[in-house]
């Protein structure tokens, strides 16, 4: 059977995404690939189609237990073949999973990166037919990444030691030029086929909000968002445990997810979250790397990640199946400082050689994510120029592109805080940071404020009618135009620049775009962003499949999801089929779904077609 009509009867659809079908007639070819393609932009299909078209068993390589037990589970809704080997498995099933393989029982075979060095294994590998070798995640092997796995670095003996190389193809959604060329290098890549659809993914919405509480703030968005589905991300176990345990109080059907858990709690808590028995995961970092969720409406940063390739890969969680979605971090300054601490912390574990340059290197990376929180520009922008994509000043479609914002001066300001600074660097030549900055120009009489004589310099108290957080506003954006820098350390100083001398003796003006009244103005609900439900979707109708999913999934034991992704619902409510042909024109409907599923489905639009029928005539 051609691609194509494998593509239809096992993915649902009639046409490939961009990127797509380059990296399936290569790896047909035996050509190696490397796919750079933004969550949700179907990067499974460019190894998946391929494998049921190739003779043998196609073997992928992945990081999580979780991501192997959801790709191999949404495999079989769809008819695909396909098993699993990892640590959940006792040695029983695993020796079945095995003899199956060998018979020619499975397509795909999903495996740990460490099984790769198991002599059993590798003995099965010496014998199997092997088709191709996946490597999901990929960015994994590079230490440039932000998920380095020491694991992902045998991958290419495991290929150089079978009697025949296969075809390799390597898939990632976020890798930065110096992360791509380390994946090529040390997967041993061979002239592979290379394709980047790039990074934005405009179906979702990124805001950035900086509020006094930010407990209360979490609280109000979740309610505008009683039937969705979302993450909460922590940067501390600590502080996952004081918002899991706050949002139950409130009555919110809330799960949670850190290293700190038994792996037998964990499981059960993700499976909550998958399985729609929790509506939001209040979790570390430790959750959602290959978690194929794909009605995950929402993800919250409460606290700002340390680098913004995590931040992207997070966020990107949300809208897999190409629905509209929000992605909102809220902000504040003591996260810096929590950053700084996890940095430091975790440097520790590092080879004493290598220390240095990679804490040169993460501090580099929050300096970056640091300059995200604080912009005024468009959010969209800034995180596709991180990742080396031109892109416009204006999207339409973020926080700051929505807002109403104002151009004021802040000169007088400006030259206040630059001479606090300039006669503390005189006082004192390694510096303060900026937090003891704002307490002297706010008049604190905080301990140490005083132990430093802070309080009798002239600039003391100069900006007391002023807010912590409006001085902290201004401080950024004195960073922002160059005047101020802060010094690359633990704990990190802050110092002028050349350019600061302009502003101080030299009459140069320092305006400031903020948001009108103030910069801690609450999320919104981006109900009308520049990416929108499509208006033909009648929400009552997408509400009553949606429900008629749960009860399928329910019934089977499978998350939701796996039945059909909300992007389907939308296409199912939008065409409202009337017979199988029409259902099988559903994007997201292939010939296995429709046999199984078919009935159902079409006997719930039929239903409300005829509700609403009745409806319009009453109302006459």
């Amino acid at each position: 059977m051609e691609k194509y009509a494998l593509l239809k009867e096992f993915f649902g659809h009639t046409a490939f995404r961009p990127g797509q079908e380059s990296l399936v007639d290569a790896l047909l070819s035996g050509r190696d690939v490397l796919g750079v393609m933004p969550t949700g932009a179907g990067k499974s299909v460019c190894y998946q189609l391929p494998a049921l078209m190739l003779p043998g068993l196609a073997l992928v390589v992945s990081p999580l237990i979780s991501l192997m037990k959801d790709q191999v589970s949404a495999l079989f809704q769809a008819g695909v073949p396909g098993a699993y080997i990892n640590s959940s498995l006792s040695y029983s099933q695993y020796q079945e999973v095995l003899h199956k393989a060998r018979s020619g029982a499975y397509k795909l075979l999903y495996i740990a990166p460490e099984r790769l060095e198991m002599e059993g294994f590798q003995a099965f590998a010496q014998e199997a037919d092997i088709s191709l070798v996946a490597v999901d995640e990929a960015h994994c092997v590079s230490q440039w990444g932000q998920d380095f796995r020491p694991s992902y670095l045998k991958i290419a003996g495991f290929i150089h030691s079978l009697p025949r190389r296969p075809a390799v193809g390597a898939f990632t959604a976020t890798a930065t030029a110096q992360v791509r060329e380390d994946i090529e290098k040390l997967l041993e890549l061979r002239d592979p086929v290379k394709a980047s659809t790039g990074f934005d993914r405009p179906n979702l919405f990124f805001q950035v909000v900086r509020p006094k509480d930010k407990m209360a703030e979490l609280t109000r968005v979740l309610a505008q968002r009683e039937e969705q589905s979302g993450v909460v991300y922590c940067a501390t176990r600590k502080q996952v445990e004081k918002v899991y345990e706050a949002l139950r109080g409130r009555g919110i059907s809330a799960a949670k997810y850190h290293a700190g858990l038994s792996p037998q709690e964990r499981r059960d808590n993700q499976e909550d979250f998958v399985y729609d028995r929790a509506r939001v995961m209040v979790a570390t970092n430790a959750f959602g790397m290959g978690i194929d969720k794909s009605n995950i409406s929402f993800v919250i940063h409460f606290n700002m990640p340390k680098n913004v390739e995590s931040y992207y890969q997070e966020a990107g969680r949300a809208g897999r199946d190409g629905s509209p979605a929000y992605c909102l971090l809220m902000y504040a300054s003591r996260d810096l400082s929590t950053a700084r601490f996890l940095i430091h912390d975790s440097n520790q574990a590092a080879p004493e050689e290598d220390r240095e340059r990679l804490l040169r290197l993460e501090l580099g990376r929050l300096e970056q994510m640091a300059g995200y929180c604080k912009s005024t520009g468009c959010l969209r922008a800034y995180l596709l120029r991180y990742f080396g994509e031109e892109a416009p000043d204006f999207c339409g479609g973020c926080g700051n592109c929505t807002a109403e914002l104002q151009t004021r001066d802040i000169t007088t300001e400006a030259q206040k805080i630059l001479s606090a600074v300039a006669r503390v660097e005189r006082k004192y030549r390694r510096g303060l940071g900026t937090t003891l900055i704002i307490q002297m120009l706010r008049g604190s009489k905080d301990k140490r404020v005083t132990q430093l004589d802070l309080d009798k310099l002239p600039t003391y108290g100069i900006m007391k009618e002023h807010s912590r957080e409006q001085v902290n506003d201004y401080i950024d954006c004195l960073v922002e135009a160059g005047c101020l820098y802060t010094d690359a350390g633990e704990y990190p100083v802050l110092r002028l620049t050349n350019k600061a001398k302009g502003v101080l003796f030299h009459g140069e003006k320092v305006t400031h775009l903020c948001r009108a009244p103030n910069r801690t103005e609450k999320a919104k609900d981006p109900a009308t962003p520049h990416y929108t439900t499509p208006a033909d979707v009648d929400q009552t109708l997408f509400h009553a499949l949606r429900e008629l999913r749960g009860e399928l999934a329910e019934a089977e034991r499978v998350p939701a999801y796996v039945v059909f992704t909300n992007a389907a619902l939308m296409d199912m409510a939008a065409k409202k089929p009337r017979n199988m042909g029409e259902f099988l024109a559903v994007s997201g409907v292939g010939k296995v779904k429709a046999k199984k599923y078919g009935r159902p489905f079409l006997d719930r639009i039929a239903q409300w077609k005829k509700e609403k029928r009745e409806e319009t005539r009453v109302g006459k």
